[in-house]
């Protein structure tokens, strides 16, 4: 499948801004499923300074500064992918048990495994409770297969608990949606991660974009698509395995993935420092689009 995805961030300003620094993670990454074909950002008004690199964790992100007073700033990246399909899930069952793996990622040290291991531990956003530990040993039982035990931990998270997005916001503690049961798809990616460390096991957190499906009879809506985020689990001699706890499936041909990191802090998709500019108005608008299919 191909898939055309743009992805437009404004901001209106009450006063003008003198200068601001901003860092931009709007772009596919290129690997593995996905293929990357082509990819643009248009900034307004034209940056003073703009360098493209890679972060630590292999994300293409964009560094840009604007030195002259502005009311307004509006970014725009526009990406085409090539998706061929991700790792299923037709061997889950004879994945080694959870905790043999667990102690493989602990001992092994070989670089991917490593790599891996360094997802294993709490970041900003997600720290290690008995909470999570507890309520993820309802799909651990001893010797269960880790892919099985994790897919079995996805479906009960989108059972268990509300999509509501007037529960959180971004600062909202890992420990409060575990006691409210609601939140939205970057809270369910952190809790799946959060009950994967508190049993020692690597999380990664996935941000991207998922293609939305109308109802039938309906027209689609351009624009109506949004951000979305789901979390990664490593198995030995597999890799990496992605599960979207919010939707209840192993992330297919309709998701794109953007970054990588140990959670949400890791890949905000546009983040910045700025001088003056009073109150501000954000509008961000997602369209994720089959160019094939159109």
């Amino acid at each position: 499948m191909r898939l055309r995805v743009v992805h437009a961030t404004d901001y209106e300003y009450e006063q003008p801004v003198t200068t601001s620094y901003h860092e931009l993670r709007v772009t596919p990454r290129d690997g593995d499923a996905q293929v990357r074909l082509s990819h643009h950002v248009e900034i307004t008004p034209l940056p003073d300074a703009l360098t493209v690199r890679t972060d630590f964790f292999a994300n293409r992100t964009h560094y840009f500064s604007l030195h002259q007073p502005h009311r307004s700033l509006r970014i725009v990246a526009t990406s085409e992918v090539q998706l061929e399909g991700r790792r299923q899930l037709p061997l889950a069952t004879r994945s080694r048990g959870w905790e043999e793996a667990r102690g493989r990622i602990a001992s092994d040290r070989r670089p991917e495994i490593l790599d891996a291991y360094s997802f294993a531990f709490d970041s900003s956003y997600v720290r290690a409770a008995t909470g999570l530990r507890d309520y993820a040993l309802g799909s651990f039982p001893p010797g269960r297969p880790l892919l099985e035990a994790v897919r079995d931990l996805t479906r009960r998270i989108h059972e268990d608990f509300t999509y509501d997005p007037s529960a959180t916001q971004i600062s909202t503690p890992l420990a409060e949606v575990l006691r409210n049961r609601r939140g939205v798809c970057q809270d369910f990616a952190h809790l799946q991660i959060g009950c994967l460390r508190s049993l020692g096991l690597p999380g990664r957190y996935v941000s991207g974009y998922m293609m939305t499906k109308p109802p039938p009879g309906r027209s689609r809506l351009v624009g109506a698509d949004a951000s979305h985020a789901w979390a990664s689990a490593f198995c030995p001699d597999v890799g990496w395995v992605d599960f979207d706890p919010a939707n209840d499936v192993v992330p297919s041909d309709n998701h794109v993935t953007m970054a990588y990191g140990r959670d949400f802090g890791d890949v905000t998709p546009v983040r910045g420092v700025i001088h003056g500019g009073g109150r501000h108005v954000l509008r961000v608008s997602v369209d994720v689009a089959d160019v094939q299919g159109r």
